[in-house]
């Protein structure tokens, strides 16, 4: 695979930890306990162990959870900003691992597109609610769905 493709999925991997930071990481698990990425010869290996795919799967379906409560602290906030830079720099890096690139560059564009997920994903539902005058559980339920289906989209990939 060509390095600017790896870059632009690691890229967008990042973007899906800054819309559910737990995504990310979890359809990572779940693509190399498929084995549609290989890691079993790499330091690695474990993000597709069954108990690191239950434990990944169980925070995605939590963070999902949470986030429709209304005491959830906002994704721009410091500490669930951190966490989405270091989930999509951490998922970034493993793809990068999978394709033999270099484990800084993922981090480092794993970590930038949970930046810009975070902030885009952040306006487009403050404005999509206010805008079309629908409940922020809809728009929170489509985004859901886009972050769960870009990342898998985005892990078959490889």
């Amino acid at each position: 695979m060509e390095i600017s493709t790896v870059c632009l999925l690691v890229f967008g991997i990042g973007v899906i930890a800054g819309l559910r930071s737990m995504t990310a990481p979890a359809a990572v698990s779940w693509a190399a306990h498929l084995k549609w990425i290989g890691l079993a010869s790499s330091h690695w290996a474990f993000i597709g162990s069954l108990p690191a795919t239950i434990i990944f799967s169980g925070l995605a379906v939590g963070e999902i959870v949470n986030d429709k409560l209304p005491k959830t602290p906002g994704r721009t906030t410091p500490g669930p900003l951190i966490g989405r830079l270091v989930l999509g720099g951490f998922s970034g890096a493993v793809l990068c691992a999978n394709a033999n690139q270099s484990f800084a560059i993922g981090s480092i564009l794993g970590a930038i597109g949970a930046l810009a997920g975070t902030f885009a994903g952040y306006q487009a539902r403050k404005r999509l609610v206010a805008g079309l005058k629908v409940p922020d559980l809809l728009i929170a339920l489509i985004e859901d769905a886009i972050a769960i289906g870009g990342a898998f989209f985005i892990v078959s990939r490889f």
